[in-house]
């Protein structure tokens, strides 16, 4: 059934909050709307919050089990220096609000260059649409690692799966710690604010022409301080160790030919 207009409104409120304050759950957020002078209280709130993928953002003790056949994996990142590209990749899914509903958005993420290599856009939180994504992304290259959350989405034998069968580790963040995926995070704040609130999408179909616009532009155009403002795509493609590798054969190739 879909949500009700004052509804819709009240999700795009906690979106835009929940960027700003990622560690407020479904408590601190009912005060905080009840504060904007929202009639709301905390049940809408977490239904709400749930709807939209929201968990609030700090350390807590495991508390569930994964559903039958879901595996969680251990995180293997704490400490590691990340120096190359397809050295670790990351995924995420994140709540996109349109004018008369919202979809859901997923990404595969380069964390060394955060080059998106792929993304999917769904209307709901089935599995599909990020297998699809990382189809295409393995399509490309294929990561030393892979981190995710504990989303079912991500510990489902059809995503592990996967990942094993292309011989890649898995790693998921603890529950309740996205900053274990940092990268991700920033890079939903990044489309946010500089597309998605901006643009106020109308359809799934504009929302798709302008994200793929965008990411593009992210890609390719937007340069990044922290790569010594290059782009991703710069940093991604030539640093690739199979750009490398390729080049490396391409002078040997010259080189044997001169000699």
């Amino acid at each position: 059934m879909p949500e009700s207009a004052a509804n819709l409104a009240l999700m795009r409120r906690i979106d835009e909050q929940y960027l700003r304050r990622p560690y407020f759950g479904s408590r601190r957020m009912t005060k905080w709307l009840r504060e904007q002078g929202e009639k709301v209280n905390r049940k809408r709130v977490q239904r709400l919050m749930y709807l939209m993928g929201l968990e609030a953002i700090y350390p807590k003790r495991r508390t569930t089990v994964a559903g039958a056949g879901h595996k969680i994996y251990p995180y293997l990142l704490r400490n590691v220096v990340v120096a190359r590209p397809n050295q670790v990749w990351g995924t995420d899914i994140t709540y996109v609000p349109l004018c008369c509903g919202f979809l859901y958005l997923t990404v595969i993420l380069d964390w060394y260059s955060r080059y998106v290599l792929s993304w999917r856009l769904s209307n709901t939180l089935a599995v599909d649409f990020c297998l699809e994504a990382l189809e295409e992304a393995l399509q490309i290259a294929r990561p030393e690692l892979f981190n995710s959350d504990q989303g079912s989405q991500f510990t489902s034998q059809e995503f592990t799966g996967r990942l094993e069968s292309a011989g890649v580790k898995i790693s998921m963040d603890g529950r309740g710690r996205a900053l274990d995926n940092v990268f991700v995070e920033r890079l939903w704040r990044t489309v946010k604010y500089e597309d998605v609130y901006l643009q106020n999408y109308e359809s799934g179909a504009t929302c798709h022409a302008g994200l793929s616009s965008y990411l593009k532009f992210y890609c390719k155009e937007r340069p990044h301080q922290s790569l010594g403002y290059r782009t991703p795509a710069e940093v991604y493609w030539e640093e690739s160790p199979r750009r490398r590798s390729q080049s490396s054969a391409k002078q040997q190739r010259v080189l044997l030919a001169s000699q």
